[in-house]
C-alpha cells in the first residue's frame, strides 16, 4: 500500500508537463486575432513570421515543457502577433489617405473643364466632402479612443479580452450570485455599476450581448434556465443603470463553451460565470487594444 504515492507522483508530473504555459496560450490567440482580422490581408508576411515563432515555441515545449525558454519564445511570437496588426493597421491608414487624395485631385481635374457656373458648384461639393471626411477621420479617432479607454477601465473591474466577436468582459459566477440562485449579490452590483458606468460613458453605440453559463453538474434543461435568468438579471440592471435596452440581449447558453475542466472544483468555478460582449461599431475594430 506504501508504493501507491510514488506511482501517482510521475503521474501528476506528467499531467503537470502537458499542460502549456499562460505565454503559449496568449501567444495562439494574438496569432490567432491577427490571421482573421485585417492583418491577415495587409500584413501576411508578418503574420507568418509570427506563425513561425509560435512554431518554435510549440517545439520547445514539446521538447522541454514549461520551460523559460519556452515562455520566451512565445512571448516574442505574441509580440510579432502584435506589431502585424500594427502594420496592418497603418497600411490601411495610408490606403484610406491616399484614396481620399486621388478622390480630391480627381474633383480638382474636372473643375477645369467646368463653366464659371459650374465651377462655383463644384467648389462647394468639394468643401462639403472635405468637411465630411475630416468629420468622418475624427469620429474615428474619436471612436478608437473611447474603446481603448474603456477597455483600461474596464480591466481594473474585471477580466477583459479582445476577440474577433468583440470585447469579452466576464465576471466570475461566485462573485455575482449564490449557487443555484440568480438574484445579484451585493458586491455583484457594485462591479455591474462600475461595468454600466464605464460602457454609458465611454461607448455609446455598440450592441452589447449578455452570455450566462453553468457548470456541468445538475441536468441540462436546469442549467440552460439558470443561466438565461442570470443573463437577464445582469441584464436587467445594466438597463437600469443607463445602457439602452434595445443595444443589450440576454442569453443563457448553460454548460456549454467551457473555459476549464469540470472534473475540478476550481475548473467548475471557472466555467461558471457572465460574459458581456460589446460587438464593435462601426467605428472601431476588435484589434483595439
Amino acid at each position: 500500500m506504501r508504493v501507491l504515492p510514488l506511482i501517482i507522483a510521475p503521474v501528476l508530473l506528467a499531467a503537470c508537463a502537458s499542460v502549456p504555459p499562460q505565454e503559449l496560450n496568449d501567444a495562439r490567440s494574438a496569432i490567432d486575432r491577427a490571421s482573421q482580422g485585417p492583418a491577415g490581408q495587409l500584413a501576411p508576411a508578418d503574420v507568418h513570421a509570427a506563425q513561425e515563432q509560435l512554431r518554435a515555441a510549440d517545439e520547445s515545449f514539446e521538447s522541454e515543457g514549461d520551460s523559460p525558454a519556452t515562455r520566451d519564445l512565445a512571448y516574442a511570437a505574441k509580440r510579432k502577433a502584435e506589431l502585424a496588426e500594427v502594420h496592418a493597421n497603418t497600411i490601411a491608414a495610408r490606403t484610406q489617405q491616399a484614396a481620399a487624395g486621388a478622390q480630391l485631385q480627381q474633383l480638382k481635374d474636372q473643375q477645369v473643364r467646368l463653366t464659371s457656373a459650374e465651377l462655383g458648384v463644384a467648389r462647394q461639393e468639394i468643401a462639403t466632402q472635405a468637411v465630411q471626411l475630416a468629420t468622418a477621420q475624427q469620429q474615428r479617432a474619436d471612436a478608437e479612443r473611447r474603446a481603448q479607454q474603456a477597455a483600461a477601465d474596464l480591466a481594473r473591474i474585471a477580466s477583459v479580452k479582445q476577440e474577433p466577436r468583440g470585447m469579452v468582459i466576464t465576471l466570475s459566477g461566485s462573485v455575482l450570485f449564490e449557487s443555484a440562485k440568480y438574484d445579484l449579490l451585493p458586491q455583484a452590483q457594485a462591479k455591474l455599476s462600475e461595468v454600466a458606468g464605464v460602457l454609458t460613458k465611454q461607448d455609446e453605440d455598440s450592441k452589447i450581448v449578455v452570455e450566462g453559463y453553468t457548470d456541468s453538474q445538475g441536468s441540462e434543461s436546469f442549467n440552460r434556465n439558470l443561466s438565461q435568468h442570470r443573463a437577464e438579471a445582469v441584464r436587467t440592471y445594466l438597463v437600469a443603470h443607463g445602457i439602452a435596452s434595445d443595444r443589450i440581449t440576454a442569453q443563457g447558453l448553460g454548460l456549454a463553451n467551457p473555459v476549464a475542466d469540470n472534473a475540478s472544483a476550481e475548473g467548475r468555478a471557472d466555467n461558471r460565470r457572465v460574459e458581456i460582449i460589446v460587438q464593435p461599431s462601426r467605428g472601431t475594430s476588435s484589434s483595439s487594444p
